[in-house]
């Protein structure tokens, strides 16, 4: 491609509205769509630069991957580098680009001569091909390799040199990840079986098997096995939960929870070979079938899919396959090399996940028992990168391939009733708890949003609320969440992978917005609100003063030693990466940063480099995929147009290295995809799409409803990246989000593009796309029961107000509590439930005049800050707020000066003893003089807490008159 140069700004505002409001250009001939999407797809992109695709034999979503395992590199789950020569074997399954080893099963050999199951064959590139479906090469040894599949077959022609000695080698033993088990059989002299068991991706320890029975049209002369020693596994590590890691390198944190099929690896296994007598007829052309579930099944799937040996027949069949799916969006114009790079990229956001039943419907489940496809549904699915894929793949699959989709949630939904627990990265039927988050809820939550409803979305939204209230394994430190509105970077997490406190705290919040999103869609509002509201929790890690997220410690002291630039307590990324994943609330980000020109020098930092340089943006890895978008939402959408396009430039291209970082099962590609059609699905579980530009003149999109959305690009090249105008459905369009309804009734989206910036296209607030604030509330649970003293933490240690302790003392929800003259309202709240606010920066409606007070205490204190008063003319004062240490050092040290004792209560409750001796208090604070004659609209509690926490339960008026606070 072409780079694209940036043009210069005009500094002069006339200038730049005489550049936007220049005459359209005339209307363009038709254009004519590609005809054949398949052809123009490059299986070798992404096989270099260790995006780790693979470029074998394979369907849409299939079972089987046929293809070949290079050394000396062999990159995790594509098994194939562009730069090696030499290939170990032809491997039936693969993952493209996950950050672990992982598949390659069954590697099968064709060698000459004496039987050495160590062999490797030398090749090269220019006798070499693949296509969609399909790979062929010829080794150094003469041997012509041809490759096809079906969905849970896979299909050969090995053409030998003449000769007497032409083995097939079965290296069984030669997983990704080793096996624990191998075995080869002799049916006859025609038909060879057995399974390989494997697993254990990063070092988790899961546990699959896999089948396999391979028939040959002529019979061999020879068989055996031969002893062999066992792939090295993966090694399991042990991180702190803080420790930083690579982009692309997943670590492991904590322990995994026992499982019903479990990695044991071994030293060694044996492998297998067939020998042929190819002096006269040199062709030998096999089929294979592969089962999760037995032998038997792995001939049923061969004969249902494959019962002839026309090898041009099945290849054809699975190239339409991939035609047809393509075709889902046609594109028209554009240089060859764009076409390529687009249909790649699209090519590689559909081969995952993957079918796992097999043709009779039976499928091996995550309880290790073996089930059959519900009723209604074609196949289940697995394989799934959820951290990855829940960003824009998952949109991309439902729109596009929406029976998939749903099959594809319903076999989740399945996993959860199996288990009582959504996949979260799980390779076949085992689950590996890789990554963080909770990213199924999103996954799911995407698939309804982009037309994909055939699924039991009742039984999904009820296991989705529970997954995200009641503890479980996939979501490690939900009580943190939920008692302190954050997880602290020195918690203790045990079980299950648990890293990274503020970027999961943003993982979680993600998953709750989709929650939430789903239940809205399905008429659930409680559940709607409640979610929404608590997704808003990254406010309690982001930091005022610095303007970054934050760690903070469970005290809410900042966590000391940061750095934007840091990973400790990021996963895969730092704080400049990281800040800006509030992507369903990015008007409230922009807020907390002091408005839409604070966060565009924010991005204008960030995105100084694009591939990580200094700690900034890096768009070679998932958790900066969503940056360039976000100008959309702060009125500079010509600036989203420019990045997005620079990163097309930069990362993409058509040769083996054109894609940077790992494709993580198709993620990587499908943000290209959207990107190239002008869109991004920014916000988690909506169909809400933010706008680019689209980087060819047309693009004409089948949507589930079988109706079509078109963009027209009118004077689209790649130095034109910039909206000068738009309509929709042939009105002017004037806004930085896709029209509603596009993605269900279609239409037409029409862009007039241009070399120079308009910065006043979709520059109004109101052009934005939606934002989703919830309605934030208290963000500690400091009262528990004392029959459940773990229901509450208001120090972070555990410890909590006992509420019968409080009822003694005449405090109950919605009691008064009088001190100084001020009658406060004790939040009416049940125990157990949050009923504080930890301060930092909330804001809360509060209605009062005359005098204004504080009711609450401080953990680790005392702890002082400044809130700020806004009245409702617009007007505002500094208070100084400071409260004293809720056990007041335990009973070493006095009251702050100005803090009043309100209530005393002899003992607190403990998480781990129900109570503990020490006696506690709530302070009120001297009432402080507003201005005459003004009325309070709202209060902005500190932001400048440097250590502790801050805890105020009511906010009060003087004469005696309680302040009805609302939230903000």
């Amino acid at each position: 491609m072409v780079p694209f140069r940036l043009l210069s700004v005009l500094a002069t505002g006339a200038l730049l509205v005489g550049a936007a409001s220049a005459p359209a250009p005339a209307a363009p001939a038709p254009l004519a769509p590609v005809a054949d999407p398949a052809s123009y797809v490059d299986p070798f992109i992404g096989t270099s630069h260790a995006a780790d695709d693979f470029p074998g034999a394979d369907t849409p979503f299939g079972m089987v991957q046929w293809s070949p395992d290079t050394s000396p590199h062999r990159p995790d789950g594509g098994g194939y580098e562009y730069a090696d020569s030499a290939i170990t074997g032809f491997g039936l399954t693969h993952i493209a680009g996950p950050g672990c080893r992982a598949a390659g099963d069954i590697p099968v050999l064709p060698t000459l001569g004496a039987v050495d199951t160590r062999a490797t064959d030398g090749f090269s590139h220019t006798h070499e091909s693949a296509a969609p479906g399909s790979y062929a090469v010829t080794l150094d040894n003469g041997v012509k390799t041809e490759l096809t599949a079906t969905t849970r077959s896979g299909m050969a022609r090995f053409t030998f040199p003449a000769t007497s000695r032409a083995n097939l080698l079965f290296k069984l033993t030669d997983s990704e990840n080793g096996v624990t088990a191998a075995e080869f059989g002799v049916v006859n002299d025609t038909e060879v079986r057995g399974k390989v068991t494997s697993g254990n991706f990063c070092g988790e320890g899961n546990s699959y098997t896999v089948y396999y029975d391979m028939v040959f049209d002529r019979p061999f002369r020879h068989s055996g096995t031969a002893l062999a020693a066992a792939t090295p596994t993966t090694p399991r590590s042990n991180a702190s939960p803080t420790a930083p890691e690579a982009p692309n390198k997943p670590t492991m944190h904590g322990t995994v929870p026992r499982t019903p099929h479990a990695f044991a690896p071994r030293a060694s296994g044996s492998d297998g070979y067939v020998t042929f007598d190819a002096t006269s007829h040199r062709a030998v052309q096999a089929k294979v079938g592969i089962s999760y579930v037995s032998a038997a099944d792995a001939v049923g799937n061969r004969q249902a899919e494959n019962p002839g040996w026309d090898l041009a027949k099945v290849r054809g069949a699975a190239y339409g396959s991939w035609k047809s799916l393509l075709g889902r969006v046609r594109i028209a114009g554009g240089t060859p090399a764009q076409r390529t790079v687009f249909y790649t990229a699209l090519y590689h956001a559909l081969l995952h996940p993957n079918v796992i039943s097999d043709s009779n419907r039976r499928y091996p489940g995550f309880d290790g028992k073996v089930h059959t496809v519900d009723k209604g549904h074609a196949a289940a699915y697995a394989n799934y990168s959820g951290w990855d894929v829940y960003r824009s793949q998952a949109q991309l699959e439902a729109l596009l391939a929406p029976r998939t989709a749903s099959d594809t949630a319903q076999s989740m939904v399945d996993d959860y009733r199996q288990t009582g627990l959504f996949p979260k990265w799980s390779e076949n039927n085992g689950e590996t708890y890789v990554m963080v988050g909770d990213p199924a809820d999103e996954i799911i939550a995407d698939y309804y949003a982009f037309g994909a409803r055939d699924f039991d979305t009742a039984a999904a939204l009820k296991g989705m609320i529970a997954e995200a209230t009641v503890p479980n394994d996939d979501r490690p430190g939900l009580a943190y969440l939920e008692q302190l509105g954050r997880l602290p970077s020195n918690g203790k997490y045990g079980c299950c992978n648990f890293y990274g406190a503020a970027s999961t705290t943003l993982e979680y919040d993600s998953a709750d917005f989709a929650v939430s999103a789903l239940a809205g869609a399905l008429g659930d509002t409680a559940d709607q609100r409640r979610f929404a509201d608590r997704a808003q929790d990254w406010r309690n890690l982001f930091d005022f003063g610095s303007g970054f997220i934050r760690p903070r410690d469970a005290s809410g002291t900042w966590t000391a030693g940061f750095s934007p630039t840091s990973g400790k307590n990021f996963v895969e990324g730092d704080s400049w990466q990281y800040t800006p994943m509030v992507p369903f609330n990015v008007h409230g980000l922009a807020t907390a940063m002091g408005g839409d020109a604070a966060m565009a020098r924010y991005l204008d930092t960030d995105l100084s480099s694009l591939t990580g340089a200094g700690g900034h943006t890096d768009l070679g890895n998932e958790p900066s995929l969503n940056i360039p978008w976000e100008y959309d939402y702060i009125g500079r959408p010509y600036q989203t147009q420019k990045v997005v396009r620079q990163v097309q430039d930069q990362i993409w291209t058509d040769s083996p290295s054109g894609l940077a970082g790992n494709d993580d099962l198709g993620e990587m590609s499908s943000w290209y995809v959207w990107s190239a059609l002008g869109m991004y699905p920014e916000t988690p579980g909506t169909a809400d799409l933010a706008l680019g530009s689209p980087l060819f003149p047309q693009a004409v999109i089948t949507l589930p409803s079988g109706r079509t959305l078109t963009v027209n690009g009118t004077g689209a090249a790649d130095d034109a990246p910039y909206v000068q105008s738009a309509t929709w459905n042939g009105t002017a369009w004037n806004a930085a989000h896709a029209p509603a309804g596009a993605l269900t009734g279609g239409g037409t989206l029409t862009y007039v593009l241009g070399t120079s910036p308009d910065t006043s296209w979709a520059s109004d607030p109101s052009a934005a796309p939606r934002s989703y604030p919830g309605a934030p509330g208290y963000t500690d649970v400091g009262t528990s029961p004392d029959t459940a003293a773990a229901s509450a933490n208001f120090d972070g240690a555990g410890y909590s107000y006992s509420a019968h302790a409080l009822a003694a003392a005449g405090v109950t929800p919605g009691s008064k509590v009088t001190a100084n003259g001020v009658a406060f309202t004790w939040p009416d709240v049940a125990s157990g439930a949050p009923d504080n606010y930890e301060a930092n920066g909330q804001t809360v409606r509060v209605s009062g005049s005359g005098s204004i007070a504080f009711l609450g205490a401080a953990n680790n204190g005392p702890v002082s800050g400044t809130a700020t008063v806004t009245y409702t003319d617009g007007t505002s004062q500094s208070v100084p707020l400071g409260l004293s240490d809720w056990t007041l050092s335990a009973g070493a040290a006095s009251p702050l000066p100005g803090n009043t004792v309100a209530v005393t209560m002899p003992y607190r409750n403990h998480a781990g003893t129900a109570s503990d001796s020490t006696a506690t208090y709530v302070f009120a604070t001297a009432p402080v003089a507003l201005s005459p004659g003004k009325t309070v609209g709202s209060v902005r509690l500190p932001s400048d807490v440097a250590s502790g926490g801050l805890h105020v339960f009511v906010i009060g008026f003087g004469a005696g008159t309680p302040g009805a606070a609302r939230h903000e």
